[in-house]
């Protein structure tokens, strides 16, 4: 990807050995590290995980891109950690969002909250802006009504353009997901032993079952992974949680299980005490 500048926090570079899989990830094929030069992958064979790519363009991105680029498949997968930000960053970062961003910003109450969101609006501007050829601060941003309640706090859009996209984040780490298509992802910190027991009523019946199957310490993960699976679903759908999450079937096991055969439901290779999956409608 010759666009692809410095990642917002130099964590780990792009071609440095994977990092142990999180709870969302039991290898069943090998993964290469991305290279600088490589283009990010699409959506592989059933079983396996999606790499995401690890260096991400950031607040240095040059404010006014050559382009605008073409998808370069049907599913583009972008992956950072935000760690510990300098000033001069975090003010760049603040620069590229628009009014409504930096006033949910302020309203996070603890610091590190606040950052990271800053942080993954801004990459998510950052990577929208070569590929429509638009200054990542002039992006025609905005938000969908609310699925539960129809106020103006819905998932961010797109005004125009034929490009989906999905953001989140959680604890150090942001995952964003560009396609010609819907698109869901979610990334979460392996959930306690009470959030397992607590949302028992959010799991299909058969989740349920195999989860009560598996020995104590390995529920955590499973729960995590089949969490990140609905949540990445129902994003695609745009429905979120508004639509019950124990109606849809994704498994606990190693790999996903489609709810929808319109549907392509994968999980995503991220570092451990993490779990990531994308789902991505069907041309």
């Amino acid at each position: 990807m010759s666009e692809v500048r410095p990642a917002l926090v130099p964590a780990r570079p792009a071609n440095a050995p994977p990092t142990t899989a999180g709870a969302g990830a039991v290898l069943t094929t090998p993964r290469t590290p991305a290279e600088p030069g490589d283009t990010p992958l699409s959506v592989p064979s059933p079983g396996a995980l999606c790499p995401a790519l690890l260096d991400l363009p950031g607040p240095q991105y040059p404010p006014y891109p050559v382009g605008p680029r073409p998808l370069r498949g049907p599913l583009e997968l972008y992956l950072t950690e935000v760690g510990s930000q300098d000033d001069r960053s975090l003010l760049r970062a603040q620069e590229l969002l628009d009014a409504q961003e930096r006033a949910r910003a302020r309203a996070f109450r603890r610091p590190r909250d606040r950052d990271a969101y800053v942080i993954a609006h801004a990459t998510l501007r950052a990577l929208l802006s070569p590929l429509l050829g638009v200054p990542a601060d002039e992006l025609p941003l905005t938000r969908e009504p609310c699925a539960g309640c129809g106020g103006p706090h819905g998932r961010p859009v797109l005004r125009t353009s034929g490009v989906h996209f999905s953001l989140s984040h959680s604890g150090d780490l942001v995952l964003v997901a560009l396609a010609g298509a819907p698109v869901g992802v979610d990334v979460e910190g392996v959930a306690t032993v009470e959030a397992v027991r607590s949302a028992q009523c959010a799991l299909h019946a058969r989740e349920v079952a195999e989860l009560a199957r598996l020995p104590a310490p390995e529920r955590q993960a499973a729960f995590t992974r089949t969490w990140v699976r609905k949540e990445a679903y129902l994003k695609g759908l745009g429905t979120g949680l508004v639509r019950d999450p124990a109606l849809d079937r994704v498994g606990t096991g190693p790999r996903p299980v489609s709810p929808s055969p319109d549907w392509s439901l994968r999980d995503v290779l991220v570092p451990a005490g993490y779990a990531a999956a994308v789902a991505l409608r069907r041309e």
